[in-house]
């Protein structure tokens, strides 16, 4: 079974200028064409364009959505088969914990305490 890995990137926002291209739309195709034939170089393929919200903090306390437009591309992963790629975990697993330092007991006497001394009095006058 063919294994990929994805790259996703925000779309432009903006259509760059070119020579010859007179309305938004066409500047707009150009500048998608553009950075969509710069990650094919790289082995990319477009797979498709995702509109997701984004919860943003809004002031202080306040919160409000945008909504981002990614597009998404996906290339074969090289030198790995399916079954290498399975035995990959997919979830990190945590190293194992040393173990807690052990706290002496509130109730056994394992030494003496230190003496603080007798305990001041607020002298009223």
């Amino acid at each position: 079974m063919q294994q990929f890995e994805f790259k996703v990137i925000p779309a432009p926002r903006r259509a760059e200028k070119a020579r010859g291209l007179k309305t938004t739309a066409d500047r707009f195709a150009h500048t998608l064409a553009q950075v969509m034939n710069d990650l094919a170089r790289d082995g990319w393929e477009y797979l498709r364009a995702d509109t997701l919200p984004c919860e943003e903090r809004a002031g202080l306390t306040g919160k409000s959505t945008s909504y981002q437009t990614l597009l998404v591309f996906r290339r074969p992963v090289a030198g790995k088969t399916a079954e290498a790629l399975a035995a990959v975990p997919l979830v990190a697993q945590p190293a194992p914990e040393a173990p807690a330092p052990k706290l002496g007991s509130a109730l056994a006497s394992e030494g003496a305490a230190p003496s603080l001394g007798p305990a001041e009095t607020a002298k009223a006058d």
